[in-house]
C-alpha cells in the first residue's frame, strides 16, 4: 500500500482528541460538528448535547459575545481573544481563543475555534499576593489586628505539631502566603509543591501523586480544593491518604465555610476531615481594617527599594477613604490599587485623592450618590451622553458587586442578567477605564 492510499481520517481524529488545544467547529447554521476531548474538559459538555441544542442556548452568550458566531457572520478571523465564562460544571474558566471562518471554495461553510485553557495561569497570576522573590515567614505577614495575630499563633502551633491545616477565607485574603509561612516554620529547607485546584482534568491529581513520590519530604499545599469537581476531590483524597503516613506535610484551603460547602455538595466531607486537623479562618479585610495602613506602608517601602521612588504615605483624606471602604477583593484588591497608583508616581511622596483611579473614587462615594451626580464636570459643563452612561453603568454594576461581596452569580441574579453578560460588562468597563 503506497502513501497516497492511506486513510488519514483516523490520524486526524487521533490528533484532534489528543492535542492540548480545545477545538469546536460549527456548520453554517451554527450546529456543532466537531468538539474534541480537550474542549470537553474545558467546557464540560458532551458532543451529543451540543448537536441537539443551539450554541447560544448552551452557553447563554449574547450573539455579539460568541466569537464563533461573529466569525460565521462576518467571514473574518478573530484572533487572540480572552473569554471568561462559567462552564457546564459551574466553574469559572478563562480561555484564549482563535476563531476562523471555514470556506469551501468561496462558500462559507462554517467556523472553527481553537481554545487554549489559561484558567490556572489566570489564577496563579492574579489571585495570590506578591511574594517579592523572598521566603515567606510569619514575620513577613502584616499582623497588626488581633485577628491576624491569633491566626499566626494558631498556624505556628500547627506547624510545630505537623498537623494538617485547612485555611478558610475569601479570595485575596492571603491564604497562600499563610500556607508558605507555615511551610517555612515547619521545614524551610525542604520543597513546597502547590496544587491549584481550578481544572477538571484528572491528570492534575495524577501529576500531584507523582510529585509527592518524587519529593518524599516537604509541604503539599492544595489551593481551593472546593473548586475541584467531586470526582477529582475523591481522587485527591485517595492520593493524600495514601501518602499520609509519609514525611510530606499537607495544607489546603477553601473559599467559604466548609460546613456550607459540604451541605451544598461542593466539598467532599472526607476530604475536609483529612485536612481539618486544624482549621484556621482568615478574616476578610473589612473585618480587620487595622491591617490596611501597615500593609500600605510595607508596600511603599518595597516600592522605594525596588524602583527608587520617594513615595512614603497616604494623605489624611485618602487614609479615611481606605479605612471606610469595605475591600470586597481584600488585600489583593488593595495591592492592585496600589500597583495602579504607583505606576503613575514620579516625584510624589504622598498619595492624594487626585491620584486615585476614577473607578475607585466612584466605589468610595456615599451610598446616597445619585446618577445625576455623574452629570457635571463643573458647575456648567455637561458630560457627553455616552460618557455619562458609561459612568452610571460602572457605578451601578460595581455597587451591585460590592453588595454581594464580589459574587458574580448573586449579583447577576439580582440584576436580572446572566453571569456571562455581567462578566462581559465588567471586563468592558475595566478595559474602558484603563484606556482613559
Amino acid at each position: 500500500m503506497n502513501e497516497q492510499q492511506i486513510d488519514l481520517a483516523p490520524f486526524y481524529k487521533f490528533a484532534g482528541d489528543h492535542v492540548a488545544v480545545g477545538i469546536h467547529a460549527i456548520d453554517s447554521k451554527g450546529k456543532t460538528i466537531l468538539y474534541n476531548r480537550k474542549m470537553r474538559e474545558i467546557e464540560g459538555f458532551d458532543f451529543q448535547e451540543l448537536t441537539d441544542r443551539s450554541l447560544l442556548e448552551m452557553f447563554r452568550f449574547d450573539q455579539t459575545q460568541s466569537t464563533l458566531l461573529q466569525v460565521l457572520t462576518s467571514g473574518t478571523p478573530i484572533l487572540n481573544i480572552k473569554q471568561t465564562y462559567w462552564n457546564r460544571k459551574g466553574q469559572e474558566i478563562t480561555t484564549i481563543n482563535d476563531s476562523y471562518p471555514v470556506f469551501e471554495g468561496e462558500v462559507l461553510i462554517g467556523a472553527i475555534e481553537l481554545a487554549r485553557d489559561v484558567t490556572t495561569l489566570e489564577r496563579v497570576i492574579y489571585q495570590p499576593l506578591k511574594k517579592y522573590e523572598e521566603p515567606i515567614t510569619f514575620a513577613s505577614l502584616t499582623a497588626v489586628s488581633a485577628s491576624m495575630k491569633n491566626i499566626i499563633a494558631r498556624a505556628e502551633k500547627a506547624a510545630a505539631a505537623k498537623l494538617p491545616v485547612l485555611l478558610v477565607g475569601e479570595s485575596g485574603t492571603g491564604k497562600e502566603l499563610l500556607a508558605e509561612a507555615i511551610h517555612s516554620a515547619h521545614a524551610s529547607e525542604l520543597p513546597m509543591h502547590i496544587l491549584y485546584c481550578h481544572g477538571t482534568d484528572s491528570r492534575l491529581i495524577d501529576e500531584l501523586d507523582k510529585e509527592i513520590e518524587r519529593m518524599q519530604h516537604g509541604t503539599i499545599y492544595c489551593e481551593r480544593i472546593d473548586l475541584l469537581p467531586r470526582a477529582l476531590q475523591m481522587q485527591l483524597l485517595e492520593v493524600v491518604e495514601r501518602h499520609a503516613a509519609g514525611d510530606c506535610y499537607f495544607v489546603a484551603s477553601v473559599g467559604d465555610d466548609p460546613v456550607e460547602l459540604i451541605s451544598s455538595n461542593t466539598l467532599v466531607k472526607d476530604l475536609y476531615y483529612f485536612f481539618s486537623a486544624m482549621t484556621i479562618k482568615v478574616e476578610p479585610l473589612r473585618r480587620r481594617k487595622e491591617d490596611i495602613l501597615p500593609f500600605v506602608d510595607d508596600y511603599f517601602s518595597r516600592h522605594r527599594m525596588k524602583v527608587g521612588s520617594v513615595i512614603r504615605s497616604l494623605s489624611e483624606e485618602v487614609e479615611k477613604l481606605f479605612l471606610s471602604y469595605d475591600w470586597p477583593g481584600n488585600l489583593k484588591e488593595l495591592e492592585l490599587l496600589l500597583d495602579e497608583i504607583t505606576s503613575l508616581v514620579t516625584t510624589q511622596e504622598v498619595v492624594t485623592a487626585s491620584m486615585l483611579p476614577h473607578h475607585f473614587k466612584l466605589k468610595t462615594q456615599s451610598g446616597s450618590l445619585q446618577p445625576e451626580d455623574f452629570l457635571v464636570r463643573s458647575d456648567k459643563d455637561l458630560l457627553p451622553l455616552e460618557e455619562y452612561l458609561q459612568e452610571a453603568e460602572m457605578y451601578y454594576l460595581e455597587k451591585a458587586m460590592d453588595l454581594y461581596g464580589g459574587n458574580v452569580t448573586k449579583a447577576a441574579q439580582a440584576l436580572g442578567m446572566s453571569r456571562q453578560n455581567l462578566q462581559y460588562r465588567l471586563r468592558k468597563i475595566k478595559k474602558n477605564a484603563q484606556s482613559t
